[in-house]
């Protein structure tokens, strides 16, 4: 079955929000409405719909002009078995000691490595992502140096890959956190899928505003892998949870983003100790002072 998509970009998060709720009183109605900040530090925020009929042109139209919105673009969305097509297209990666991977690969994991299955249908957090690959790398580097993590904590955990690594190669229990509820449910699935129930735990939070991760403060290894306005508003919460001598590895910057980061962990007394470049993204590793 075909679909549709209508996206448009505006200034301003109550704009784009308002732009978001008009759109829910469209006919043919959307299946679902999008309300994103553009990564690109443009400070624009994309709004989109999806349609399972082609969308009126007109109204859309109008709610671009009534909004202050650029004009809708109308795109269809062919039918596509996209699990299929992202097994075909997956393939494993290896970040240092991990091996992450989908179960249609499961005859290729190298001995010796540190195995991390990820489906194929959970691609957001599979590894490919420059930001997740090189939270893996940071992570890879500390444990090489010979760092062991006996507290650690993944804010923002999305596919919980970054936490089910950090269980890997240390014993203690990590917590997994992300303010999303399907994105919890999500980690759980893959955490029992790696056989990691009881070693990676996850909740629903915000930050750090959860009993758990407030039990289990302070925390000698962070992983945040965001956006960076989250980051920049984390960084004195991330200051009063980590220990002394602890650190904090941080992605979701493009690369143009991450002195501003550098500058406001600095000030929270979280200093720089290794930057790394992938693609557009660039992953801080800090250490508090």
């Amino acid at each position: 079955m075909t679909t549709y998509t209508a996206l448009t970009t505006l200034s301003g998060k109550d704009q784009a929000e308002a732009l978001g709720e008009a759109m829910e009183t469209l006919w043919p109605e959307p299946t679902g409405v999008g309300v994103f900040e553009m990564e690109d530090g443009s400070g624009l925020w994309e709004v989109g719909g999806y349609f399972e009929e082609q969308p009126d042109d007109t109204e859309l139209a109008l709610l671009a002009a009534g909004f202050g919105a650029k004009p809708f673009v109308i795109s269809e969305v062919p039918d596509t078995d996209w699990v299929a097509k992202v097994r075909r297209e997956l393939v494993p990666v290896e970040a240092g000691r991990f091996f992450v991977y989908g179960s249609h690969d499961a005859d290729k994991v190298p001995e010796g490595s540190e195995p991390l299955l990820i489906e194929a249908a959970m691609a957001f957090g599979t590894g490919h992502h420059g930001t997740t690959l090189g939270c893996l790398r940071a992570l890879d580097a500390l444990a090489g140096d010979g760092f062991e993590g006996q507290a650690v904590a993944d804010i923002g955990c999305g596919t919980a890959v970054l936490a089910m690594g950090a269980a890997r190669i240390w014993p203690g229990t990590v917590l997994a956190s992300d303010i999303d509820e399907v994105a919890v449910d999500v980690a759980r699935a893959n955490v029992a899928a790696n056989g990691l129930e009881g070693r990676v735990k996850c909740v629903e939070a915000a930050g750090f505003d959860q009993p758990d991760l407030t039990a289990a403060a302070p925390f000698d290894l962070v992983f945040a892998n965001i956006l960076k306005a989250p980051l920049v508003e984390l960084a004195p919460a991330m200051a009063a949870h980590l220990q002394p001598g602890g650190h904090a590895i941080l992605s979701g910057i493009l690369n143009e983003q991450a002195d501003e980061v550098i500058a406001v962990y600095t000030q929270n007394g979280i200093n720089l100790t290794l930057r790394q470049e992938i693609g557009e993204w660039t992953t801080l590793t800090l250490t508090r002072g």
